[in-house]
């Protein structure tokens, strides 16, 4: 990054406005959000939301898209991270320590040390592994970069992805290179990773013996319906994964948002049986 784009990202985030709808475009992630629901997320008004929007896009902080009558914007994590390692690209040179630009945990005033927060990792289960513990591991791994890692799995793995949940994931913009279809026992071994959580999103996987899973992680059933059983034409074929997709991330957001380390372990357990009963309709 030139000292140039750097003066004028600067710029375009030294006002409130503009930094709370960059803040916003980052929580929405690569979706992006409408920029009506943004207008209303910060209660302005939209003609004023647009002038401020525009300065974004002009410091290459936010890029806009037509998607039907709406425009969506996405933040641009490029020059967002352009502009952070600007910022620190000359820190700790000349043999100074690297606590100075990265220093260690301090005291609360509350309590102990702060400390970093631990990495869960959640697998997702159904029969087939090719469509919706897909689209879960996906969705999760999004939604909860940073605090959880999401893999998922098959009692009986069909061996591919789903080509329609492949597509919608791709519309959504998700690299959907790393995806397969595998079976859990590659979860149950002795070199497998501790789980944290295993949830199941079918009722076959519900329904039948797992392995001993490693790290005796707590279970739930977040059952939703099969849409690689749907036998028509294509595009009625991705509103029903995507309506699918759509409950599988309501129920992820409201996982995401939960204080894991803050619960003990039965109010954290009621609170993700409760969850595999959630719609988006049923959101307020």
């Amino acid at each position: 990054m030139t000292l140039d784009e750097a003066v004028k990202a600067l710029g375009a985030l030294a006002q409130e406005t503009r930094l709370a709808a960059f803040r916003r475009l980052v929580q929405a992630g690569p979706d992006g959000m409408a920029a009506g629901a943004l207008a209303a997320a910060l209660d302005v008004p939209a003609n004023t939301l647009s002038f401020h929007l525009s300065h974004l896009v002009q410091a290459g902080l936010a890029t806009p898209r037509r998607e039907g009558r709406s425009i969506v914007y996405t933040a641009g994590f490029t020059r967002m991270n352009g502009l952070l390692g600007f910022l620190t690209e000359n820190c700790c040179g000349d043999g100074r320590p690297v606590s100075v630009c990265c220093p260690p945990p301090t005291p609360s005033p509350d309590g102990p040390v702060m400390t970093e927060p631990r990495l869960y990792t959640v697998l997702f289960l159904c029969t087939g592994n090719s469509a919706r513990s897909i689209m879960a591991e996906a969705a999760l791994n999004r939604w909860g970069a940073g605090r959880f890692r999401a893999l998922s799995a098959g009692s009986h793995p069909t061996g591919r992805v789903n080509p329609l949940a492949l597509t919608l994931l791709e519309r959504l913009h998700y690299d959907t290179a790393g995806f397969r279809s595998k079976s859990w026992d590659e979860f149950a071994g002795p070199d497998a990773p501790p789980l944290d959580f295993v949830f199941t999103v079918c009722d076959n996987a519900a329904g039948e013996v797992c392995p001993v899973w490693p790290g005796q992680p707590m279970t739930a059933h977040w059952g939703v319906e099969d849409p690689a059983a749907f036998d028509g034409p294509e595009e009625q074929g991705l509103k029903l994964f995507r309506r699918v997709y759509l409950e599988l991330e309501h129920r992820i957001k409201l996982f995401t948002s939960l204080r894991v380390e803050a619960l003990d372990r039965l109010s954290l357990q009621n609170r993700l049986t409760a969850i595999g009963t959630a719609r988006p309709e049923d959101a307020p």
